[in-house]
């Protein structure tokens, strides 16, 4: 946003110099990311007088010109009546016309910032030329490069051009991104407002753009509008004005335009975007005679809807464009001729042959502007106000101003009614009075600012207040949509008081150590242990694709999907972290990786899970493993086994249980990879529920490539956190030696590993030797290929005791009376 600091100078008093105004204004309004002294591009540039204009004796179309400076220019040869010589070639000089000359030394003001071009004396066809009389375009105010600048202001000769229209400026850049919630800072007039309340100044806003006045309305141009969109144009106003002249904007006008950025079209254009510059509302000028052409009536009629299926429209930069379904387009009763706050048609547009127009002054759903920008690559300077949000109780004032400009620069008389299809109702502002406290403003800003300061700040850029004691009610003005709640209350006082006046306190802390965060620190002893035990830690997006959960035998219909993913392969979040591991087997194993295992910590969410109190999706944090080896390894066991060693390799002997997963659990993401023959549910001694073990399904394994010896788990984080921080008990070491014994049974096929297990352990603690200590381990599951009906189980008992050495004898009895009850209870046989 690039402010004038000679057009805020007519708002407002700005007493500062350049470098403190910057400084003022980076510190409490915005970023300033440049500052232009307009004053060094014109440096030397004066206005003369010419005398004389005579033919070149050697050329056909220069013209050898004297020219009368008042005497200012040093340095520079002169003729006895002191007037200087200068060669021209432009078709409109003439004599006795105002012009600028730029005497030999001074630079081009064209070439400023670019490859200077510095003038001098110099011979043209045998004829002295000093210095030369510019043109606009050579000027950098415009494009005209056919004929000389004409000057029609009353300015004698030798005053210097940038002080006839004002070029001696500052031009202030500011980040447009810090005027994002402040549409009204998009208009020289609102930002004139705040340099004046941040530098404590009162300022009142201009008569016109306080009310509009009596808007009278005209005949001879009928005019109708109909807005079909109404939630999003909540105000389209528009007038029709006749026997309009175009031509060129006044020289002011262009020197303004251009001082911030804008280059000058014609009279008419030029004004809608004066305006708009001025107070942040763009504004749009049609030719009423093409309007009314296109639907071939007596009657000109503009249309705020959607576009049809397969309509387009040519714009003015020339581009025919199809729009989307959504976008709020302009048109009249048979075709499109806009898109609404983006840009106008090619087809309606005011050209020198226009004599009569619709000005239009509208507003369009901020959010509805900035998606037809982005989809349709359309970026201009209405977008860049519209997609702010500007306020539709500005919009009588601001076309009342603008046809009065006009009129001014162009004639022509209001030939229709002021149509103001208004569909807000009649507040004086755009939202209600805010109630708020001194106590409410002082505890978040730090500050002990009594009501009244705070009520002059706030009145200097034109709110109105009333205090009652300590307590305020702020109503902000019509054009401030941003001032809703007390915290932008709050925001407004702070930055017009400046935020340099905090209190430089260093803040009050406990020099008590912070307590640690229970999961951070469980996560780091399971990322820790898992580690040391060989895996690797890896970490995949929380969201997958589709296809990974079918694969996985996942329903992807309980998944949260996303409406806007970042990759078409990222399209639902996971219910489960496996899936997720399992993807990246078979790419590891094709690198070269013949044995490995794969951990990741994460989070996972599921429609079935349910909300949170607050409402959102509850989230479960996990911890799952996956044990994977090549099949051209031909490992040795079940991978359940190797997969089951990492899981106990986190938590203490005897800490966790293992019992068959039933058919009805099949229905939960997490188990639903697994085969169940060939997995457990794992719980915590006790019974609480802490995960799954175990191998794939087949339909799984075929599905990701997956080897023969491949297993994993997925345990919830949070009952291993409680587990941890409970911590193991301690036994000490015994001063006796230790007796191991196997014992080997053969038990009927389907009787489970661990339900022969959990059989072994609970009789061995039962007939354990007096003050003995027992600890039982599995050896080996064998099952021979002639003998489908049994297997054989092998199990190590290690006894030791605190009090005495045991013996061989002692321990044989113990396994002897547990393999007599197995062979009663079980059916088996020590082998």
């Amino acid at each position: 946003m690039k402010i004038s600091l000679n057009w805020i100078k007519q708002f407002t008093e700005v007493s500062a110099d350049i470098d403190q105004l910057v400084e003022k204004i980076g510190a409490q309004l915005g970023a300033v990311e440049e500052v232009e002294d307009l004053g060094v591009k014109y440096k030397g540039a004066v206005v003369v007088k010419v005398v004389s204009c005579v033919d070149h004796p050697g050329a056909d179309r220069l013209h050898v010109c004297t020219i009368d400076d008042g005497g200012i220019t040093k340095d520079v040869k002169r003729d006895e009546n002191g007037y200087v010589q200068v060669v021209c070639g432009a078709p409109n000089v003439r004599e006795g016309m105002l012009v600028v000359w730029l005497p030999p030394g001074s630079t081009v003001p064209e070439s400023v910032g670019k490859d200077p071009f510095v003038l001098e004396a110099r011979e043209l066809r045998g004829v002295v030329s000093n210095g030369m009389l510019a043109s606009p375009k050579e000027l950098a105010l415009g494009d005209n490069h056919e004929g000389i600048l004409e000057i029609e202001e009353a300015a004698a000769p030798g005053t210097p051009f940038a002080d006839v229209y004002e070029l001696n400026d500052a031009i202030i850049d500011i980040e447009n991104k810090m005027f994002t919630h402040r549409p009204d800072c998009f208009g020289q007039l609102g930002v004139a407002r705040e340099i004046a309340g941040i530098f404590g100044k009162p300022f009142t806003s201009p008569d016109w753009y306080k009310t509009a006045g009596n808007l009278e309305a005209g005949s001879g141009l009928p005019l109708v509008v109909r807005n079909e969109l109404p939630e999003l144009v909540p105000r389209f106003m528009a007038v029709a004005i006749k026997d309009v002249a175009i031509k060129p904007s006044p020289m002011w006008l262009q020197s303004l335009l251009m001082r911030v950025g804008v280059r000058p079209i014609s009279n008419v254009v030029d004004i809608t975007n004066y305006i708009m510059l001025l107070t942040g509302q763009p504004l749009h000028a049609y030719d009423y005679d093409k309007v009314k052409a296109l639907d071939g009536s007596d009657t000109a009629t503009l249309v705020a809807r959607y576009p049809k299926q397969g309509e387009k429209v040519t714009l003015l930069n020339g581009k025919e464009i199809e729009l989307r379904p959504e976008a709020i387009m302009i048109a009249t009763e048979s075709q499109l001729i806009g898109v609404g706050g983006v840009m106008g048609g090619a087809e309606t547009e005011v050209d020198d042959n226009t004599k009569n127009i619709i000005l239009e002054c509208a507003n369009f759903d901020m959010y509805s502007i900035r998606r037809t920008s982005m989809a349709q690559g359309l970026f201009t300077d209405a977008v860049t106000r519209f997609n702010k949000g500007q306020s539709p109780l500005q919009n009588p004032q601001v076309l009342a101003k603008a046809v009065q400009e006009l009129q001014a620069v162009a004639g022509g008389t209001v030939a229709s009614e002021w149509i103001d299809d208004n569909h807000i109702d009649g507040r004086q502002w755009v939202h209600p009075p805010v109630p708020v406290s001194t106590g409410f403003i002082n505890d978040r800003l730090g500050f002990k600012l009594p009501a009244n300061d705070m009520k002059s700040l706030l009145e200097n850029v034109e709110f109105q207040v009333a205090v009652e004691g300590e307590d305020l009610t702020v109503s902000a003005p019509f054009w401030r949509t941003d001032v809703e709640t007390r915290e932008d209350v709050v925001e407004e006082v702070g930055r017009l008081y400046g935020f340099d006046h905090l209190p430089l306190e260093l803040p009050k802390r406990s020099i008590n150590p912070a307590t640690r965060d229970g999961l951070l620190e469980a996560k780091a002893n399971i990322r820790a242990k898992l580690a040391k035990a060989g895996a690797n830690e890896v970490l995949t997006y929380s969201f997958v694709h589709g296809n990974l959960l079918e694969k996985t035998g996942q329903d992807a219909g309980k998944a949260f999907s996303l409406t806007n993913a970042l990759s078409p392969d990222l399209q639902y979040y996971r219910m489960s972290l496996l899936p997720s591991l399992l993807d990246k087997v078979h790419p590891n194993i094709k690198a070269g990786y013949d044995q490995f295992a794969l951990f990741e910590i994460g989070k996972t969410h599921g429609l079935d899970n349910g909300n949170d109190d607050d409402g959102l999706p509850r989230e479960f944090e996990f911890t799952a493993l996956v044990v994977a080896a090549s099949d051209k390894l031909r490992m040795a066991g079940a991978a359940y086994y190797q997969a089951r060693k990492y899981l106990e390799s986190l938590v203490w002997q005897g800490a966790l249980e293992f019992k068959p997963i039933s058919k009805d659990m099949e229905q939960y993401a997490v188990v639903q990879p697994y085969d169940l023959q060939r997995s457990a549910i794992v719980s915590l001694k006790g019974g609480e529920f802490l995960g799954i073990i175990g191998e794939f399904k087949p339909g799984v394994t075929r599905a990701l490539k997956l080897p023969a010896y491949c297993a994993g788990f997925e345990v919830d984080t949070t009952v291993l956190q409680s587990l941890l921080a409970a911590g193991p008990s301690y036994n000490p070491l015994s001063r006796f030696p230790s007796v191991k014994q196997d014992i080997t049974l053969k038990l009927p096929a389907e009787l489970s590993y661990q339900e022969a297990y959990d059989f072994v352990d609970t009789e061995v603690g039962a007939k354990a030797i007096d003050d003995t200590h027992v600890r039982l381990e599995p050896v080996a599951v064998y099952q021979s290929q002639d003998d489908k009906l049994h297997k054989h189980v092998t199990f190590r008992l290690t006894t030791f005791s605190y009090n005495r050495t045991l013996t061989d004898v002692e321990v044989a009895k113990l396994l002897d009376a547990v393999a007599e009850t197995a062979k009663s209870k079980l059916g088996a046989e020590r082998v």
